[in-house]
């Protein structure tokens, strides 16, 4: 029996109540969650709007927790915060929610041919593949032994079947290709492995500067306005990953409708299929109750997980757990809890490394084995873009990128808005083998001496804004050049220009080795006498300023047109 209702918190009587059961409420059976026992009352957090609610309405415990849905028919769909499916519920009842409806997450008319991939009488674990489904052209699901479920296949067969059919008995437990997991209960790795190779995004200043790794976790934080959205969705779009989870965690309406709108029309890079086909997307915008919001990133995570343990590479991307923070403190506040800096709980840096460690990579449980890994990308969005505030500081603790956004080159419509001389990745040593393997062994050298010209920069811009550009040496101008052409012709990336959206590994290694040998062969003519002028005019200048735009296949002839050019000033003349 309901007590006390106080916006989404609502006080209860709940027979048999424990910490994290779900509850039906009053007459519509509003859906909440127990988030704190006082003798015989419960405090539930309502994942549903509680005007209507009165004190006296009954409350139903489910007697279980908030848990996802785990089967074929999850890629493609879009899901709110608690794993209901939106396109579900718009046909049964209309573009505004009916609270309290009740739909399953998955679809339980659909069939879906099943090919087993184990015999009568053999012994199965936990984890074990024991079948398949072809899911999307692009995701094959396998169907995992539950947890807790182990002995000889009794029997097993092929078919067409719906997801809440059995397909299998193993030591009498009935197994369908249906399992539910509770969303804040993370699903381990049977042995987790160093992280050593790179979630390829195709945006060259996060691969080659900041790269992030297979099975890392990064933070991006920024001001309003500053990209942080538009990086996550170029990241959904373009990098390697096998099966993307993108969670809208109390973002704008018209910025969830975007991707809604977006991501259906466009192509997976690798496979030239409907990059739907390996997404999917949980929409929990601002309007949306908060503690919908809270749970949105849990439930993203959960999924992400399930994939990962299949074998799939999985990144996952929360757009911004700066929104989850803010629902964590209203609910905290509501429960009268003692609050922390800035009215944040005080537990809020533990919850933000139990979501962040959900990433990693490894070995994964059942046979075949495999290995899986679940990259964790969070925007953060500070309040006036401060970054010493607690979700960032916080989140920096427990993440190894830190992308930092830049509402200054942001105006400078300078895209993407990452300031190079705050940002880092501690994967970049991880990473130098595989690079220096698979792109070039000169790679991690040639990253560092364009680092050092971006400091350098910055540093003599300072003295040309107070004794002004004349002041430097002809040999500083030339570095103030060379930087010049790293910002506008290598980390300046258009999100609009067919191929300028997505560089691979080989061609950004080209561009930048161009601009890096440009100013090799430019700082040793300049010695010979050769005037600057010359230098910022010869042909080799306008090769690199139109990099961004050139096919793959032509980006290798790039250096050594570059280097022949600059040379060819020693004698006067043009080369080629």
């Amino acid at each position: 029996m309901i007590k006390k209702i106080s916006g989404p918190l609502v006080v209860a009587e709940v027979e048999g109540a424990k910490k994290g059961d779900l509850v039906r409420l009053g007459a519509k059976r509003l859906l909440g969650e127990v988030v704190e026992l006082r003798g015989k009352n419960a405090s539930i957090q309502v994942y549903e709007e509680t005007s209507g609610l009165k004190v006296g309405d009954e409350s139903i415990n489910t007697g279980s927790p908030l848990s996802v849905e785990l089967a074929p028919g999850l890629v493609g769909e879009i899901f709110d915060g608690i794993q209901r499916p939106l396109k579900e519920i718009v046909k049964a009842s209309g573009f505004y929610m009916e609270r309290g409806i009740e739909i399953p997450s998955v679809s339980r008319q659909t069939k879906w041919s099943f090919s087993p991939l184990v015999k009568e009488g053999e012994d199965v674990g936990p984890g074990d593949i024991i079948g398949q489904v072809q899911e999307t052209p692009l995701i094959l699901h396998k169907i995992m032994v539950p947890h807790g479920v182990s002995g000889k296949v009794e029997t097993i067969k092929a078919g067409a079947f719906s997801v809440d059919e059995t397909v299998a008995v193993v030591a009498g437990r009935q197994i369908s290709m249906l399992q539910k997991w509770p969303v804040r209960k993370r699903r381990t790795l049977k042995e987790k492995a160093p992280v050593d190779a790179p979630l390829v995004t195709g945006q060259r200043i996060i691969d080659t500067f900041f790269p992030i790794a297979k099975g890392g976790a990064a933070c991006a934080p920024g001001p309003f306005g500053a990209g942080k959205t538009v990086i996550q969705h170029q990241m959904a779009k373009w990098s390697d990953a096998d099966l993307i989870v993108f969670v809208g965690c109390g973002e704008r309406g018209n910025e969830m409708t975007d991707v809604l709108k977006e991501f259906p029309t466009l192509k997976d890079a690798r496979t030239g299929r409907p990059l739907m086909e390996k997404t999917i997307l949980i929409a929990n915008t601002s309007n949306m109750p908060i503690a919908a919001r809270e749970a949105s990133v849990y439930t993203g995570a959960a999924i992400a997980e399930y994939f990962r343990d299949m074998g799939y590479n999985v990144a996952m991307m929360a757009d911004s757990t700066s929104r989850w923070a803010e629902a964590l403190r209203e609910m905290s506040g509501r429960l009268e809890e003692m609050p922390g800096e800035e009215g944040y709980p005080a537990y809020l840096g533990s919850r933000l490394a139990d979501f962040y460690e959900r990433s990693g990579r490894g070995r994964c449980f059942g046979r075949p084995e495999r290995d899986g890994s679940l990259t964790l990308i969070g925007s953060v969005s500070p309040p006036g873009g401060d970054l010493s505030e607690p979700v960032v500081q916080n989140t920096l603790r427990v993440t190894k990128v830190f992308w930092a956004l830049d509402e200054g080159l942001a105006h400078k419509r300078h895209f993407p808005a990452i300031n190079w001389l705050l940002s880092y990745s501690l994967y970049a040593p991880n990473l130098a083998a595989y690079f220096s393997k698979e792109v070039a062994e000169d790679l991690s050298d040639i990253r560092e001496e364009a680092m050092k010209l971006l400091a350098q920069e910055a540093e003599l811009e300072e003295i040309v804004r107070l004794v002004g550009l004349e002041s430097l040496s002809k040999k500083e101008q030339l570095v103030l050049f060379a930087s010049k052409m790293l910002r506008e012709d290598f980390l300046y990336q258009s999100a609009f220009d067919p191929i300028d959206q997505y560089s691979s590994l080989k061609k950004q290694y080209f561009m930048l080795k161009a601009i890096v040998e440009f100013f090799r062969s430019a700082a040793s003519v300049l010695e010979d006498g050769v005037e600057l002028e010359q230098i910022r005019k010869s042909p080799a200048a306008g090769l690199v300023a139109g990099a961004r735009f050139i096919s793959d296949a032509d980006a290798e002839k790039l250096v050594s047109e570059v280097i022949n050019h600059t040379n060819a000033l020693r004698t006067g003349g043009h080369h080629g």
